[in-house]
């Protein structure tokens, strides 16, 4: 009888559904691509914690006050960054420079999920070229991973 309820017990246990607690962490790619390669390629990782909560204001119609939050306390001066290379060199694009940066964002990603996390999305955009005059461009990419909280 005993046993019985034992195992009752253990197998009700297996379907009660727990609330992990789950962080998140995002690591961001910023990849130049302004032609003759003068630009700047990092991967970028904060170290430091910020709750946005200390950031933010509500706007009401009655109260729509402007949120002056010190932007000096948002900034994070505690944060990883790691060479990447630019798009472009002075002759055109540069594939290498391509296969280069695949590597070290893999070994990024790899060495994410050797300490737990695991990657949950990718976002990315462009900011390109926009002519003659702009000399701008970035490709980004937002790598969001998640882990059970320990």
């Amino acid at each position: 009888m005993r046993k019985s309820l034992f195992i009752l017990a253990i197998s009700l246990f297996a379907f009660i559904k727990t609330n992990a607690q789950v962080e998140y962490k995002i690591i961001t790619s910023v990849e130049s691509i302004i032609p003759s390669g003068s630009g700047r390629s990092r991967i970028i990782s904060a170290n430091a914690d910020r709750n946005y909560k200390d950031f933010t204001s509500v706007q009401t119609e009655d109260d729509n006050t402007r949120n002056k939050a010190d932007r000096s306390k948002i900034r994070v001066k505690d944060f990883e960054e790691t060479k990447l290379l630019n798009f472009y060199n002075l002759v055109g694009i540069r594939f290498q420079n391509i296969a280069a940066n695949d590597a070290v964002v893999t070994s990024k990603i790899n060495t994410m999920a050797e300490e737990g996390w695991e990657l949950a999305f990718v976002t990315s955009g462009v900011e390109s070229d926009g002519g003659k005059d702009d000399g701008q461009g970035i490709f980004i990419t937002r790598y969001v991973f998640k882990r059970q909280k320990k």
